[in-house]
């Protein structure tokens, strides 16, 4: 089975609340949301997790508070030498438009969707509004419903909770798997004592609850994908847990 390598590559971020992310928990703590695009190197494909949002302004420091550069998703493709053009596949986590606003520049690529998620997109509820209706236009479009295989090496479980149709992507690497989430999430809602704390952000809090779960009893490593430290990671697993 092919071996991959996750580059986590920042697109934008937010600041905002930890309570956004720990339901019910931790109000009160400002922190920097990094919104990401996860890159998979190690077949002959290139895939891309989530593609992030297409603007959006920096304060001059940011690098400087988050130890990491947050680029157009463009630029960031280049730090590992690709160009939109050349990526193969997209996996979506979900459609909130901070995880989707740069598929259009990926015109060659086959985008994975869970059905639910993308019904939910054509049809959202009123209390969610970061669907926006026209960042999937003119993509190709691959659905699929529930625990998937998408290509050797990697597969999709569903993990619906945060949003109708999450879908967190199971990557095999030299350290196990790596679950990268399909929840917004940091650090800390996985304590390392055990046990999860869901999503403050959700549709369904039980189902959010069940997901965490059951990313965290998967895993050899999580991914959460706002966390702040995987930013400041240039690849998962790191060279040095890879013995290189």
């Amino acid at each position: 089975m092919i071996e991959y390598t996750i580059h986590p590559l920042a697109v934008g971020f937010n600041e905002t609340d930890q309570g956004i992310l720990t339901y019910q928990r931790f109000y009160g703590k400002r922190i920097i949301l990094p919104i990401y695009t996860f890159a998979l190197t190690g077949g002959d494909k290139k895939i891309l997790v989530d593609t992030g949002i297409e603007e959006f302004m920096a304060p001059p420091d940011l690098e400087e508070r988050v130890g990491f550069p947050v680029l157009a998703f463009e630029e960031a493709l280049e730090r590992i030498g690709w160009t939109a053009e050349e990526v193969d596949i997209i996996i979506h986590t979900h459609l909130h438009n901070d995880h989707c606003e740069n598929d259009s520049l990926c015109s060659n690529a086959k985008v994975y969707v869970q059905k639910a998620e993308l019904d939910f997109f054509r049809n959202p509820h009123p209390i969610d509004h970061r669907y926006y209706e026209d960042v999937l236009d003119g993509v190709d479009i691959v659905v699929v419903e529930g625990d998937a295989h998408i290509i050797d090496g990697i597969d999709v479980m569903f993990t619906p909770g945060h949003t109708p149709g999450g879908q967190s992507v199971v990557v095999n690497t030299s350290q196990g798997k790596a679950v990268i989430t399909g929840l917004c999430c940091n650090a800390e809602n996985f304590p390392q004592g055990g046990g999860v704390i869901c999503p403050g952000v959700l549709i369904n809090a039980i189902d959010a609850y069940d997901s965490m779960v059951r990313i965290r009893e998967t895993a050899d490593i999580i991914v959460p994908i706002h966390d702040l430290e995987i930013g400041r990671m240039q690849s998962i697993p790191s060279s040095q847990d890879r013995g290189t």
